[in-house]
Order: structure tokens, then sequence, then C-alpha cells
């Protein structure tokens, strides 16, 4: 192994940096640097030669080229056992460069701001560092290239345990690291840039970039390995960012199950407060105090809310955790608790709490993503809410006031049903789900036969058109009064008479929700 003699040293990120950069000072290693890093290194006491020193050329365009050099990427790339590449280097007066240790101006950070400009952004995409890692990493036999300040301890103990040398080991997992790195930065950048171009549709090129949060035990089932990641550039809203605060280790069923949760509690403004089973609601419920929507949303179906995952909008306070912790359940997913609540909630050892601070809503260009053999399904996420202007009453019979609020409160449960999907409730809570049948009939049937309360006077939501009157005629028969539904159907005119004969109001929405 050869020696490091000479280490050129540009990042954005400082953390950890004078430290190491002194340690190789000490080993007798040559610290080559530009801009602010060179400052800092001389503030500490630390030699250091500029680039512009190094190469007899200045640095131009604000600071746009100062390592794109041939005496800095000869150094790099150069190849220690290739007489051609070492006679060549002496010709042109070109010395190696052992190490590189690099990390990129901060885009991800300067895109992430509110009031962030196209020309910021711009001027905040590297050029110089990219060139620098990839050189390295390609040639990584002979140089080390660092691009994440975590590895200094490890590489500076090992630069001493083997006077002066790096492994090949070490500089081939350096190198992976140093395309990740990159290969990221590219993403996040043509990623913001594609968000800027008007009327491209989905692009031709999907390029996806997700950073691992976890290993998980195992996936659906124990003979399946799995783990968490999340993509990169996501808002706060994320579920990869809420904390866990108590509890067993998330699987792979908690994650996708607070992920539904997370995405029905945050339809609604209102206190809320839902429970989820297999990813579909079990219940779900309005009300003041937090304690009285969650007590409801738990009665719609007492029995599938037994180990149940609970998503919250508000704060948990004493009185919601004394209800949760009457029974069992497996997560909580909430802004914040109350120490009181934390405190009977921790009592129970195994349930997985969870805060997120931020429940604003997903950002716009989000998109469900699903794999098939060979292949990726790729779509727009369903965010589209009910526009009021098209919504259309088509039978004789008017909705009451109570029950246009009760139709909007089923319609965003309705959303997050699987398909066949069928709601029956009032304005503020669920009291009959029927989900995932393969007839929209049988769907009516099973949330009749669920529900835990009342059905006289509650209102029929469903997520796609009725292709019989069937359904209509069973809503009848428990008490339905009014139904919101897409309309579309070809049987439309048996529906609509069949809703006349028993006078209930129906409303097409024109927007359909299938959830498969």
């Amino acid at each position: 192994m050869s020696k490091i003699q000479r280490a050129l040293i540009s990042v954005s990120k400082k953390d950890g940096l004078v430290d190491f950069a002194k340690g190789l000072h000490e080993m007798g290693i040559e610290i080559l640097s530009t801009g602010g890093t060179a400052k800092l290194l001389k503030d500490n006491g630390i030699e250091v030669i500029q680039v512009s020193d190094h190469t007899g050329f200045p640095e131009i365009m604000d600071g746009r080229v100062k390592t794109l050099h041939p005496l800095i990427h000869g150094g790099i790339l150069g190849i220690r056992d290739n007489e051609k590449h070492i006679k060549e280097m002496k010709k042109h007066g070109i010395k190696p460069i052992d190490m590189v240790v690099v990390n990129l101006y901060p885009f991800e950070e300067t895109v992430s701001k509110k009031d962030v400009t196209l020309d910021d952004a711009i001027e905040n995409i590297d050029i110089g560092g990219p060139s620098m890692l990839r050189s390295s990493a390609k040639n990584f036999q002979d140089v080390a290239v660092v691009v994440d300040p975590d590895d200094y301890e490890e590489i500076l103990a090992e630069i001493k345990e083997s006077e002066g040398a790096v492994s090949y080991d070490t500089k081939m997992r350096l190198s992976v690291k140093a395309f990740k790195h990159t290969s990221r930065y590219d993403s996040l950048i043509s990623k913001y840039l594609e968000q800027k171009v008007k009327g491209e549709g989905f692009p031709s090129l999907l390029n996806l970039q997700f950073e691992k949060v976890t290993d998980l035990r195992y996936g659906e089932n124990p003979h399946q390995n799995a783990a968490f990641y999340e993509n990169t550039g996501l808002n706060k809203g994320a579920l990869s960012k809420a904390k866990q605060l108590h509890g067993k280790e998330l699987s792979y069923n908690n994650i996708l199950d607070l992920n539904a949760a997370l995405e029905l509690v945050r339809e609604f403004d209102k206190t809320a407060a839902v429970i989820i089973k297999h990813t579909n609601p079990c219940g779900a419920a309005l009300g003041e105090p937090l304690a009285s929507a969650y007590k409801k949303a738990r009665d719609t179906d007492p029995l599938s809310a037994f180990g149940g995952i609970i998503g919250l909008n508000r704060v948990v306070d004493e009185e919601t955790a004394k209800e949760i912790a009457s029974t069992f359940i497996e997560a909580v997913i909430a802004p914040d608790y109350d120490d009181s609540a934390l405190a009977i909630l921790k009592e129970k050892k195994n349930i997985r709490l969870l805060k997120l601070k931020s429940f604003i809503a997903r950002q716009e260009n989000e998109y469900d993503l699903r794999s098939v053999c060979g292949g990726l399904l790729l779509q727009d996420k369903d965010s589209i809410t009910l526009i009021e202007e098209n919504l259309k009453v088509v039978t004789n019979r008017q909705p009451k006031d109570m029950e246009w609020a009760a139709l909007r409160f089923a319609w965003k449960v309705a959303k997050h049903v699987k398909s066949n999907a069928i709601i029956y409730a009032t304005d503020t809570e669920t009291v009959g789900i029927g989900a995932g049948q393969m007839s929209r009939v049988d769907s009516s049937r099973l949330a009749a036969m669920k529900a835990n309360k009342p059905l006289q006077g509650t209102v029929m939501a469903s997520d796609a058109f009725f292709p019989f009157r069937d359904s209509v005629d069973e809503a009848a028969k428990v008490g339905i009064t009014a139904i919101i539904q897409p309309g579309g159907s070809v049987k439309d005119e048996e529906v609509i008479a069949a809703a006349n004969e028993h006078n209930i109001a129906i409303v097409f929405t024109g927007i359909r929700h299938f959830r498969h």
C-alpha cells in the first residue's frame, strides 16, 4: 500500500474537519485547499497550499472555476503503477494527489428554503466537487476519497496504524460511497429542475433516490427480509420524519398501517381520530375533546380496533391516553404527547409511540409507486378533494344540511378504504365500513353487518358508481337517507329511480376514489 503524501480538502460541511486535517498534517501529509476551507484550516494553525498556488491559475468566474485543472485531475487520475501515466505526470509537472476530501455545495438545504430563487439554486450546483469525487472514486486503487465526516476518525486511525496508508478494501468502500453521494446529488438537482419544466408529464427516464432509514426485523412475513427507505428531499410531513418515543421497533406492517393512519387523519382540519387495521380504516371520527373523537372511532368496530394503529391530529392528552391504554394497540402517531399522556402510555411496554410535529399535507409532486413483475407503476397521488361546484343532486329529494355534512365526512373516509368501499356514517363518525369486497353489494351488506351503532338516519359513501340498484336497496333496508357516489354508470337511471322509490337523496361527485 502506498502512503498518503498529498490530500486535497475542499468541503461545504466542515464538521470535524479541523481535527481530521490536523491529524493528516501531523503525519507530514501536504494539504491543498480552496476558499473557506483553506481559511478555516489556516486559522487553526494548519499549513495549507492554495489550489490556485498549486496550479498557477487563479480562481475565476466567482469561484465557478478553481479545481477544474489538469494539475488537479491529472494528480487524481494518474495510475501509479502505469509507466506511461507516471512519465506523463513527470513531463507536465503533475504531483500525485492521494486523498480527496470533498463534500458538495448545500443544494438540498438551499432549495428547501421557502424563498429560494432559481438563481440561488443554480449557484449551489457544484461542478468541481463532483468532478473531483468521480475522478478519485474511479481511481480508488490509488486515491482515498472521503465524502462523509463520520468517516474521518476511522480513516485517520487506519492511516496511523498502517504508517500512512489506506487499505484497498477501505478505498473501494469509500469509492462506492462517493458514487452514491454524487448520484444522490444529481438526482436532487434533476428533480428540482424537473419541477420547473412545465407540461412535461411523467419523465421518460425515472430517476429515483431513496436512503435507508433502518433495517426491519422482517417483511410482511417472517421469511421475508425488509428495510425502510425514505425518498430524498421530502417535506417535514413525511412518515420517515416521525420520531419514535417508545415501544418495540417498527415492523413492515406497522409502517404500512401508520402511513394509512397518517394519510387519513390529515384529511381533517377538525379534531380527528382514526384507527387502521391491515391498511383499512376500522373507525374514524371527529369530536371535542380528542378523547371523544377517539372513543367514537373505536366504537365503530371495537373488535377490529383491538391491535390497531391509531392516527390523531392533535396533541395526545391524559384522558385520551387513558382510553388508548384501556385496550391493546400496536402503535400511535400524533403531533405530540403531554407528559402525563406519555407516562400513561409508556406503562404499556410494547406500544409504539410516534411523534410527527408537522402534519402538513404531502408535496404536490409526490407520486404513488407500485412494483409489478419487471417494472413499476407510477401515478399522481390521489389528492383531489370534493369540488363543490361539481356536486350534483340527481334525485327528487335534496340532502338536508346535516346529511350534507355527513356525506362530506363519509366521502373523505371512503377515499382511504380499499375498493369496493362502502361507508355508513353520521356527520362526525363512521358507523359501518365495508372494504375490499369483490362486489359492491357485498360491501354494502358487510358495512351493515359490521355496524356497532344504529344505521337509521345515516348516510352512505361509495368510492365508485353503483353498477346496479341492489346496493341502494340494501342501504334502504338499514335506514340510509342519503348517498354520495361518483355517478357515471350505464345503470345510473335505474339507481336514481331506486333512490327515489326509497326517498333517498343521491349526490354525484364526478370523482372516483378506487384504492387497490
